[in-house]
C-alpha cells in the first residue's frame, strides 16, 4: 500500500489539486534551511522522547538530512503538501510539526523518532508513520542505528492505535530482521509505476 508508486501518485495529485502547494513551493521563502536548527521552529519533544538524549543542533540536522534522502528513495511524501515528508520540519506554516529524534538512554543502538502531525485529525498519519518506519529500518545500512523506533505524538486523536501498530511492526522487525510489509508494497506497484490500491 505504501510503495513508491503510491507516494509518487499522491504527490502529483496534491501538487495539481492543492492550492497550498503553489503558494509556498519547496525551496522557496516559506521553508527553513536544511543546514540550520532553530528550536523555535521544531516540534517540542513529546513523551516518547522524554528521558532520552534528544538530538539537537548538528546531530539533529545530520540525521534529518539523511532522512530526506531515505524518504526520497522510498517515496515517503506528504500528499497534502506534495513534498518529501522530511521537509515538513522546515515548513514555516507548521513550526510545531514534523519529527524529533532521541538516542535511547538504555540502548544507544536504538534511535527514537516521534512524529507530530499538523493537526490532531491528520488523515495521513498512519501512512506517514508507517512509511517512515519502513524507510529508516529498510535502509538501516545507511545509518548507525540497529533500529529506529517510531511513534505518533499524543496530539493525534488516534495516537494510541497508531503506536500499537508501530510497536507490532517493530517487534516483528526485531524478531525476523525483515521490515514487515516491504514485499507487499513492492508487489502493489504496477508496471506503469502506479499502485493497485490508491486512496484517490
Amino acid at each position: 500500500m505504501f510503495g513508491r508508486g503510491y507516494w509518487t501518485d499522491a504527490a502529483v495529485f496534491a501538487t495539481v489539486m492543492n492550492p497550498f502547494t503553489r503558494s509556498t513551493t519547496p525551496g522557496g521563502d516559506g521553508f527553513d534551511s536544511w543546514d540550520a536548527f532553530d528550536p523555535d521552529r521544531a516540534p517540542a519533544p513529546g513523551p516518547f522522547l522524554e528521558g532520552h538524549d534528544v538530538l539537537a543542533g548538528d546531530d539533529h540536522l545530520a540525521f534529518h538530512r539523511l532522512t530526506r534522502e531515505l524518504f526520497e528513495e522510498r517515496g515517503v511524501y506528504d500528499a497534502t503538501f506534495g513534498y518529501n515528508l522530511a521537509r515538513l520540519n522546515l515548513d514555516r506554516r507548521h513550526p510545531d510539526a514534523g519529527f524529533r529524534y532521541a538516542v535511547d538512554a538504555d540502548e544507544p543502538s536504538i534511535l527514537r523518532a516521534e512524529f507530530t502531525p499538523t493537526t490532531e485529525f491528520c488523515p495521513q498519519a498512519e501512512a506517514l508513520v508507517t512509511g517512515a518506519f519502513r524507510a529508516w529500518n529498510g535502509l538501516a545500512d545507511r545509518h548507525e542505528y540497529d533500529l529506529v523506533r517510531v511513534r505518533a505524538h499524543p496530539l493525534h486523536h488516534q495516537s494510541d492505535a497508531l503506536d500499537a501498530e508501530l510497536e507490532r511492526l517493530e517487534t516483528e522487525f526485531r524478531e525476523t530482521g525483515t521490515v514487515p510489509g516491504a514485499e507487499s508494497d513492492a508487489d502493489a506497484v504496477t508496471g506503469d509505476g502506479t499502485t493497485a490500491q490508491s486512496p484517490f
